[in-house]
C-alpha cells in the first residue's frame, strides 16, 4: 500500500499521538458509489461517570484537586451552552463565554485551550483549504501549553496540566502535520505523547483524561497494520489494544464533557473508515446531526452515510439542507459540502428522478465547488466528471464527453472504474 506524504519515510519521527490525529485525515470517504439498482431498491450534555476507587490508577488527595477546572462540576454547568454552541458552529457565542471564563481564570490553560479548539472547529469544515485560522489557532494551544507548564512547576502532579500539555500539543502537531511542517509537528508530538503518558495516571478520575489513552490503544494497532513501514518505528512505543481502545472512546463518548463529541467524530470516522460497521457510524452521525444541526462537518458526513446505507430520502434532504445553509453563508458550510451535497443531488437527479439536466447541473456544481478550494484529485469530482462524460455521450456530444473523460483520465486511479471508462472511450474516439 502507498504510504500518503503525512507517512513518508521522513516524517517517520512523528510521535504516535500525532499519527492518531493526522490519520483523520486519511478518512476522507472515496468510494465508489455502488450499484444504481441495488441502491434505487431501498428508497443535556450527559453527566461525568461515576467512579469507583478501585477503577482509579492514581488517585490524587482531595486537596490536589482541588481547582482543577476539568472536574469541576459548576464549571461544567456553567459551559453546557459554550460547548453546545461550539459544536453547532456558533462560534462567536461560544467564545463570549470562553472569554468571560478567562477573565475569571487568566492563568489557568482551559479558556486557551477551549478558544483554540473553536479554531479548530472552523478550519476542519474547511478540509484544511483554509489557512486563515492557522495563527491565532497555534497561538491559543501555545498560550494553554506555557499555563500548563506554570501549573505543573507549582504543582508536579497536577495531571490537569498534563492533560492540557498532551491535548494542546496533540492539536498543535495535527495542523502542522497537515501544513508539513515536519519539525514542528515532530516535536509537539513527542511531547504529547510524552504527557498523554503522564496524564493517563488519572484516567479514573475522569473521561476527560481517557480520550488520549483510547486513540493510542486504537491507533498502535491500526497504524502498522495500515502501513507496514512504519513498524520499525513503532516498535520503540507500548503496545496498544485496538478493541479496548475503542471500548474507551465509547466510554468517554457516552460519560465525557469536553471530549465527548471528538470522541463521537473518531468512533464515527473509524466505524465507517476502517471497521466496516456504517449502520454503527450512522447511528452516531444522526444523533450528532440532531444535536448540532447547524454544523456543516456533521451534515455532510450523515448525508455521506446515508448515500452509502441508501437511505436516499434523508440523503436528499440533508443535502437539499446544506446547500440551502451554504447558500446563506452560515458558518461552518464551505465548498467541501457543497461537493458532497451537489453530487447527492446530482446523482439522485440522474437515477432517482431521471431528470437528466438537473443532473448535470448538479455535477456541473460539485466540479466548480472541488476546484474552489483544490479538491480535485479524487473522490465526488473524478465521479461527478466521469458522471458528465456519460451523460455527454449519451447525448451525442463527443466534444463535452472528450472533455470530462480527459479529466478522469489524467487524474484517476488507473485500476479505478471510472479510468477504464474514460481510457476506453477515448481510445475508441481517438484521442
Amino acid at each position: 500500500m502507498p504510504i500518503p506524504f503525512r507517512f513518508s519515510l521522513w516524517a517517520l519521527p512523528i510521535a504516535l499521538w500525532s499519527l492518531s490525529l493526522t490519520a483523520q485525515a486519511q478518512q476522507t470517504p472515496q468510494q465508489t458509489p455502488t450499484s444504481d439498482t441495488t441502491r434505487l431498491r431501498m428508497g443535556q450534555v450527559p453527566e461525568m461517570r461515576t467512579v469507583a476507587v478501585d477503577t482509579v490508577n492514581v488517585l490524587p488527595a482531595a486537596a490536589a484537586i482541588n481547582g482543577w477546572l476539568l472536574l469541576d462540576k459548576d464549571i461544567q454547568l456553567e459551559l453546557d451552552g459554550a460547548v453546545q454552541n461550539l459544536y453547532n458552529a456558533k462560534y462567536d457565542r461560544a467564545e463570549k463565554q470562553f472569554r468571560s471564563l478567562r477573565r475569571r481564570y487568566p492563568h489557568h490553560p482551559m479558556p486557551y485551550f477551549l478558544l483554540g479548539l473553536s479554531n479548530w472547529w472552523k478550519i476542519l469544515p474547511t478540509n484544511f483549504t483554509s489557512k486563515a485560522y492557522d495563527k491565532i489557532f497555534f497561538a491559543y494551544m501555545d498560550t494553554a501549553t506555557t499555563y500548563s507548564e506554570q501549573l505543573l512547576k507549582a504543582d508536579p502532579h497536577n495531571y490537569e496540566a498534563y492533560f492540557f500539555l498532551s491535548a494542546a500539543n496533540g492539536f498543535d502537531a495535527r495542523l502542522n502535520a497537515e501544513r508539513r511542517n515536519w519539525r514542528r509537528a515532530t516535536l509537539s508530538s513527542k511531547r504529547a505523547l510524552n504527557y498523554l503518558q503522564k496524564s493517563s495516571e488519572a484516567n479514573g478520575l475522569s473521561p476527560e483524561f481517557l480520550f488520549g489513552e483510547a486513540l493510542f490503544n486504537y491507533y498502535a494497532v491500526w497504524i502498522p497494520n495500515n502501513y507496514p513501514l512504519l513498524k520499525p518505528v513503532l516498535l520503540f512505543f507500548p503496545k496498544g489494544d485496538k478493541d479496548k481502545g475503542l471500548t474507551q472512546l465509547r466510554t468517554v463518548a457516552d460519560h465525557g464533557f469536553y471530549t465527548a463529541v471528538e470522541s463521537k467524530v473518531f468512533l464515527m470516522k473509524i466505524l465507517h473508515n476502517d471497521e466496516h460497521q456504517t449502520a454503527q457510524a450512522l447511528t452516531i452521525a444522526r444523533d450528532l446531526v440532531q444535536k448540532y444541526p447547524d454544523n456543516g462537518y456533521f451534515a455532510r458526513f450523515y448525508a455521506l452515510l446515508c448515500f452509502h446505507q441508501s437511505d436516499f430520502g434523508e440523503c436528499e434532504r440533508m443535502s437539499r439542507d446544506i446547500t440551502a445553509k451554504l447558500a446563506a453563508g452560515m458558518a461552518g458550510y464551505e465548498a467541501s459540502s457543497g461537493r458532497y451535497a451537489s453530487y447527492f443531488l446530482g446523482y439522485l437527479a440522474q437515477f432517482k428522478y431521471r431528470d437528466l439536466a438537473q443532473a448535470k447541473d448538479y455535477y456541473q456544481r460539485c466540479i466548480v465547488f472541488a476546484e474552489s478550494n483544490g479538491e480535485t484529485d479524487g473522490g465526488y469530482y473524478l465521479f461527478a466528471n466521469a458522471a458528465l462524460g456519460h451523460l455527454a455521450d449519451q447525448a451525442k456530444d463527443a466534444e463535452a464527453a472528450r472533455r470530462y473523460y480527459q479529466v478522469v483520465a489524467d487524474k484517476a486511479d488507473r485500476k479505478s472504474d471510472q479510468y477504464k471508462e474514460a481510457r476506453a472511450w477515448l481510445k475508441k474516439n481517438n484521442t
